[in-house]
């Protein structure tokens, strides 16, 4: 009977539904392996997490390598993220090695339970600071920052069978707005504009939004078609009028927000318009000179060029879209 209950426990935990009853305080890392290898979309991430861990590359791997990143991601909301091994316990040697495929690509290792072993910092030597993490740790230390993230990660990445697809960008769209609609600012607009200093950490910045399937396409479509797209959603239509209205910098105030400097409207207007047709991100992975756009190009606007990159300039251009992150460049790593 405690085998079934904690099999339906584990189930639920990682199907991202609303379990009934009360949650198991730290789940065995073996039964949690066991559930994820049930599970091919979890499976595959887990193929993938032990192969960044092997070899003396594995730091750089786990920093650098977006497969490497994409792993972790999606393992961090499964079951075994908060999988533990008990000291003497059967097993305790493949329990362990489970703990660290997950673990060995954090800085520190949650401790929950006065009977499982404390785990030190990982440290070898200076770590380059990765505020982007630090900032996925804070969500998941928040009840519906990491419900609404694992659900918006989960659907972004499940494969859409019907259409072909990696993943429906409809519905991931959906669930990326219940994210942004529900999750306090402060724990959303730390996962979305972390000040970077490596590429390691623009790389997961940028991958914050799950971009192979909000975000891209297979075709950049024209910008100025794609907003006529989006002024044909209501919705759409809505949220661009506001992120112009919030960010737009015009001649006259080219290093100042329109809304009275308020640089927190423009975050929050540019944060509303993911999930939409118009979505934004970070272009690539540089954290020095980095640029944000939707995903389009001017390329064939005939003569309209000039009026497509115009628009286009209301996201790579704009300065007050960029002058929060010069006054979140601190780095708060330790």
């Amino acid at each position: 009977i405690l085998y079934v209950t904690l099999y339906k426990q584990l189930f639920c935990l990682f199907s991202l539904g609303n379990c009934p009853g009360p949650r198991p305080e730290w789940v065995d890392c073996i039964q949690a392996s066991d559930m994820c290898n049930q599970n091919p979309h979890c499976s595959s991430r887990y193929r993938v997490m032990r192969q960044c861990l092997v070899g003396k590359e594995k730091e750089a791997m786990l920093d650098n390598n977006r497969d490497c990143q994409a792993a972790l991601e999606v393992l961090l909301v499964s079951p075994l993220y908060d999988c533990r091994c008990k000291r003497g316990m059967k097993k305790e040697l493949q329990c362990l090695q489970n703990y660290w495929t997950i673990h060995m690509g954090l800085t520190e290792a949650p401790n929950r339970h006065p009977d499982m072993f404390r785990l030190a910092s990982i440290s070898s030597g200076i770590k380059t600071c990765n505020p982007c993490l630090d900032a996925a740790k804070a969500c998941n230390l928040n009840s519906s920052c990491k419900k609404q993230r694992s659900s918006y990660i989960a659907t972004c990445s499940k494969e859409d069978p019907n259409k072909g697809d990696t993943c429906s960008k409809k519905r991931c769209h959906k669930a990326l707005r219940s994210f942004l609609d529900r999750v306090p600012p402060e724990f959303s607009q730390r996962l979305l504009f972390c000040p970077c200093q490596s590429v390691g950490c623009a790389e997961r910045r940028r991958q914050t939004i799950v971009p192979d399937c909000s975000y891209k396409d297979k075709e950049k479509p024209n910008c100025l078609e794609l907003r006529r797209v989006c002024r044909q959603d209501p919705l759409c239509r809505s949220r661009l009028a506001d992120y112009k209205v919030n960010c737009w910098v015009t001649p006259q105030t080219v290093s100042t927000c329109p809304n009275q400097d308020n640089h927190q409207a423009c975050l929050a207007s540019y944060a509303r318009l993911i999930g939409t047709d118009m979505t934004p991100n970070y272009v690539d992975s540089s954290f020095s000179n980095w640029t944000i756009s939707p995903w389009c190009t001017c390329k064939g606007s005939g003569n309209k060029e000039e009026e497509c990159l115009n628009f286009l300039r209301y996201f790579t251009d704009n300065t007050c879209l960029s002058e929060p992150s010069h006054h979140m460049k601190h780095c708060l790593c330790i």
